[in-house]
């Protein structure tokens, strides 16, 4: 009998950066833009977030030849305080438009003690997590939030399709312990990672989704025809309603029924919280290492190998990956290497 090995295969970080780079180059944009776009989808990989990371990369084609994406956009500022602004993204990459966003609230937090940044016309920019992280490095404290760009979820009772995953990420940085990152969709499960489930032909776990009678749905391929279920229940609804109302209504993006897949107009937030307007860094991060450390301590239930804390997790998929290559499944391995094919791009390799 043989044995089929249905083990992803192992890529260093850097061929994978490498052949998304290329990839991007040839369906258009600058070189510089490119590396900067490879940098931050590679960024969801090495953490973990495999339904944000190269698997989203044929997506992004089809959406640049399809109009949904530019290669050529300019990013703006439409309009700004010394703590806050509004950034057009032109609907160019979500991942060139958050840097800019980022960077600006940084910037104001650096000067004010705090800033919050909106963006609307914007685009998919990966998971939270590599945001808040950006702004980790500068002792602060990140938050972010985004309205999702496919409307899986109705109003907590209801059966219209009204909300996205639309998800909300917080970074708060530690000084000996890792930092403490919480990046969630308020579904139980995002779409991406619906649609992963779908790529590796698996079924979904019952309380992912359900049809439009309410009966759980497993079939990753007729997501289109069920909901998404919020996480907590009406609890999770009401997250996701006011993550969209900050993320999307308040920088003039898109919410609700004005979520369309011709015209997205996806809203997103980062805000920077300065600590050192609040006390010493080092303080408080050694407050964060004891309440971290009281955590992980603490009692175990039977069966519990450990308790863990917000981005524990992806720290140690983060380690291990960086050590020993990203898992890339065989179906997303020929997808990527047929988009390779068409855009004349060499073969993934290691």
């Amino acid at each position: 009998m043989i044995v089929q090995d249905l083990q992803p295969r192992r890529f260093m970080a850097k061929s994978l950066l490498d052949f998304t780079f290329e990839i991007l180059v040839a369906a258009g944009l600058s070189r510089s833009d490119a590396e900067t776009i490879a940098k931050y989808i590679i960024q969801a990989d090495e953490i973990g977030s495999d339904s944000h990371g190269i698997f989203r990369l044929p997506q992004y084609i089809d959406e640049i030849r399809n109009g949904k994406i530019k290669t050529h956009s300019n990013i703006r500022i439409e309009s700004e305080t010394n703590s806050t602004a509004v950034v057009n993204g032109d609907t160019g990459f979500g991942h060139l438009t958050l840097k800019t966003a980022t960077g600006l609230a940084i910037k104001k937090a650096s000067a004010e003690g705090a800033a919050w940044v909106g963006v609307n016309h914007g685009n998919l920019a990966g998971p939270g997590a590599i945001w808040v992280r950006e702004i980790l490095a500068h002792d602060m404290i990140g938050i972010y939030g985004a309205v999702g760009g496919n409307n899986l979820v109705p109003p907590w009772g209801g059966t219209d399709r009204l909300l996205g995953s639309n998800p909300i990420a917080i970074g708060v940085p530690g000084g000996e312990e890792s930092p403490l990152v919480l990046d969630m969709a308020t579904t139980v499960a995002s779409n991406g990672s619906v649609q992963l489930k779908a790529q590796q032909g698996e079924a979904m776990p019952e309380g992912w989704m359900v049809d439009q009678e309410g009966n759980p749905l497993t079939d990753p391929a007729k997501s289109k025809e069920g909901f998404l279920l919020p996480v907590g229940d009406y609890k999770g609804f009401g997250l996701a309603m006011m993550v969209g109302l900050l993320g999307g209504v308040l920088n003039g993006a898109a919410m609700g029924r004005d979520v369309t897949q011709k015209s997205p107009n996806i809203g997103q937030f980062i805000a920077a919280i300065s600590i050192d307007s609040f006390g010493d860094v080092e303080t408080f991060k050694r407050n964060v290492d004891t309440v971290a450390r009281d955590i992980r301590g603490s009692g175990k239930l039977p069966g519990v190998a450990a308790v863990r804390l917000p981005g524990d997790a992806a720290e140690a998929k983060r380690l291990d990956r960086l050590a020993n290559g990203i898992p890339i499944g065989k179906e997303l391995y020929a997808t990527l290497n047929d988009v390779a094919g068409k855009l004349d791009v060499a073969e993934l390799a290691n």
